[in-house]
């Protein structure tokens, strides 16, 4: 499957990469020359999860990543409704930590 972007270029797109993966945790790394995007499913009552797809990323990419998923939430938003995020109901001590979305 091929896409062209925005810019023109254009994009392949396999079968099985269009399929994706869910996930609702997100753990985010990094190192003085890149971030580390690793992205898993939490299931209710278990207590591990297992990285499903890890991107790397220079700190400009992600940079731009940020901005780009800023703009798009933007757009969502006007269009839908304001997204909102519940406060989590955690047991003290078991919360997200830092770097986790």
């Amino acid at each position: 499957m091929a896409e062209t972007n925005q810019s023109g270029l254009d994009i392949e797109l396999d079968e099985q990469v269009a399929q994706g993966h869910y996930s609702n945790l997100a753990i985010i790394s990094h190192s003085t020359s890149e971030f580390i995007l690793d992205f898993a499913a939490v299931l209710p009552g278990m207590q591990k999860a297992r990285v499903k797809s890890r991107i790397i990323l220079t700190p400009e990419h992600a940079k731009r990543l940020l901005r780009s998923l800023q703009e798009n939430i933007v757009r969502y938003e006007s269009s839908m409704g304001k997204i909102e995020i519940p406060s989590p109901q955690h047991a003290s001590g078991t919360g997200p930590k830092m770097g986790e979305a």
